[in-house]
């Protein structure tokens, strides 16, 4: 199902869009997010879009048509997406290729949506003073009103009662498409593959990011690493290299170097059986991958490998509030060689390097994240 959300600013587009995207299954994104991953890319399409936006100018109509078409194409988004923020012009919709299923109008009256902006609990954007607000409402009645006429021609327009609570407004849109609510559930909606997203790294390179940023997405995290740091506290143990390196020795002499894995299955199983996607947090050994695919058969297991830096990785370790001495080059090699990591991080669906800010390594995550579930 392909959607374009359309309203003025404040008309809850965005709340909308992500509530959607998790009931739906498909990715919510805006042509902001669009240019904003494009312009990462080390492509002379990449290097236009970023030196356009650092000029401060805007990308003209037929480059911006273009851009999204060819986005819109890639194979994440083959089943199905929420856009926002485009067609804003009738050219724009004319020419716009990916075959819109439907046009979800958002009516609210202008002094709502300002109220809305200008009474917001978190703190007030750079775009969102009442002249820059009132400004953007103008340019949607002059331009984007046109849009909802032509979408209405096309017998693709939804006009959807913005004033109401948002329960309210996602029910009147998920009824307008023909789609229940149930439990939770669109209740005619199936996915019958399920996934393991297996998050590996030497330590540092930002798994338990990684995890918090999954468990944002709603999905379940089983931790690998917790097992250990579990029985080392239990057991009123010092958090050095030293402990650590003997108490995994001690269990992986007990189980093998599946042994993390064989530890966790029952919790797999059990999230597995109420969820179609889970996230292990810090995969180690082959061999637990190997024991994985045998255990779970039916299973897809996706491998994402994070990489940083070195001396990064070393630096945020020693400032962390606790297992602050745990780096080194010689916990490095016992990860490698003796967890036998090195074939796992070598075999990666993905690898992410965690070099930069916060924001990047999360728009890279979301990428990963979109890729596996909506593909």
């Amino acid at each position: 199902m392909k959607l374009v959300l359309i309203g003025i600013q404040g008309s809850g587009k965005s709340t909308q869009g992500n509530s959607l995207s998790k009931q739906l299954k498909i990715p919510y994104l805006s042509t902001g997010h669009i240019f904003r991953e494009l312009a990462k890319e080390k492509t002379q399409l990449g290097r236009y879009i970023k030196e356009t936006m650092n000029a401060g100018l805007l990308i003209p109509d037929e480059k911006t048509i273009e851009i999204v078409n060819q986005y819109l194409s890639r194979p994440e988004y083959k089943k199905g997406y929420i856009l926002d923020g485009f067609p804003r012009t009738v050219p724009q919709a004319t020419k716009f290729q990916n075959n819109v299923d439907k046009v979800i109008y958002l009516e609210i009256p202008e002094k709502d949506a300002l109220w809305r902006l200008l009474h917001r609990n978190d703190e007030t954007r750079s775009d969102e003073t009442l002249p820059a607000l009132k400004k953007r409402i103008d340019l949607f009645n002059r331009f984007t009103r046109s849009v909802l006429t032509y979408y209405d021609k096309e017998k693709k327009l939804i006009t959807i009662d913005g004033t109401k609570s948002i329960e309210e407004v996602n029910k009147s849109i998920l009824n307008s498409l023909g789609k229940q609510l149930i439990k939770g559930q669109i209740h005619d909606w199936e996915r019958k593959e399920k996934t393991i997203l297996a998050v590996v790294g030497l330590p540092g390179a930002g798994k338990t990011e990684a995890a918090n940023f999954f468990k944002k997405k709603e999905l379940p995290v089983v931790s690998f690493g917790k097992a250990i740091n579990d029985y080392i506290t239990s057991h009123k143990l010092s958090h050095t290299e030293e402990v650590h390196k003997k108490v995994r020795e001690d269990i992986r002499l007990k189980y093998g170097k599946e042994a993390l894995a064989v530890l966790n299955e029952k919790k797999i199983r059990e999230a597995l059986a109420k969820n179609i996607m889970l996230v292990i947090d810090g995969m180690r050994s082959w061999e637990e991958y190997i024991y994985l695919k045998k255990k779970f058969p039916g299973v897809k297991i996706v491998i994402v490998s994070l990489y940083a830096d070195k001396r990064l990785r070393y630096r945020r370790i020693a400032n962390r509030s606790d297992r602050d001495k745990l780096y080194g080059e010689k916990r490095d090699l016992d990860e490698l060689i003796g967890t036998n990591m090195g074939p796992t991080l070598a075999f990666a669906d993905f690898v992410i390097k965690n070099n930069y800010s916060i924001e990047d390594f999360h728009d890279k995550l979301e990428h990963v994240y979109r890729t596996v579930y909506f593909s």
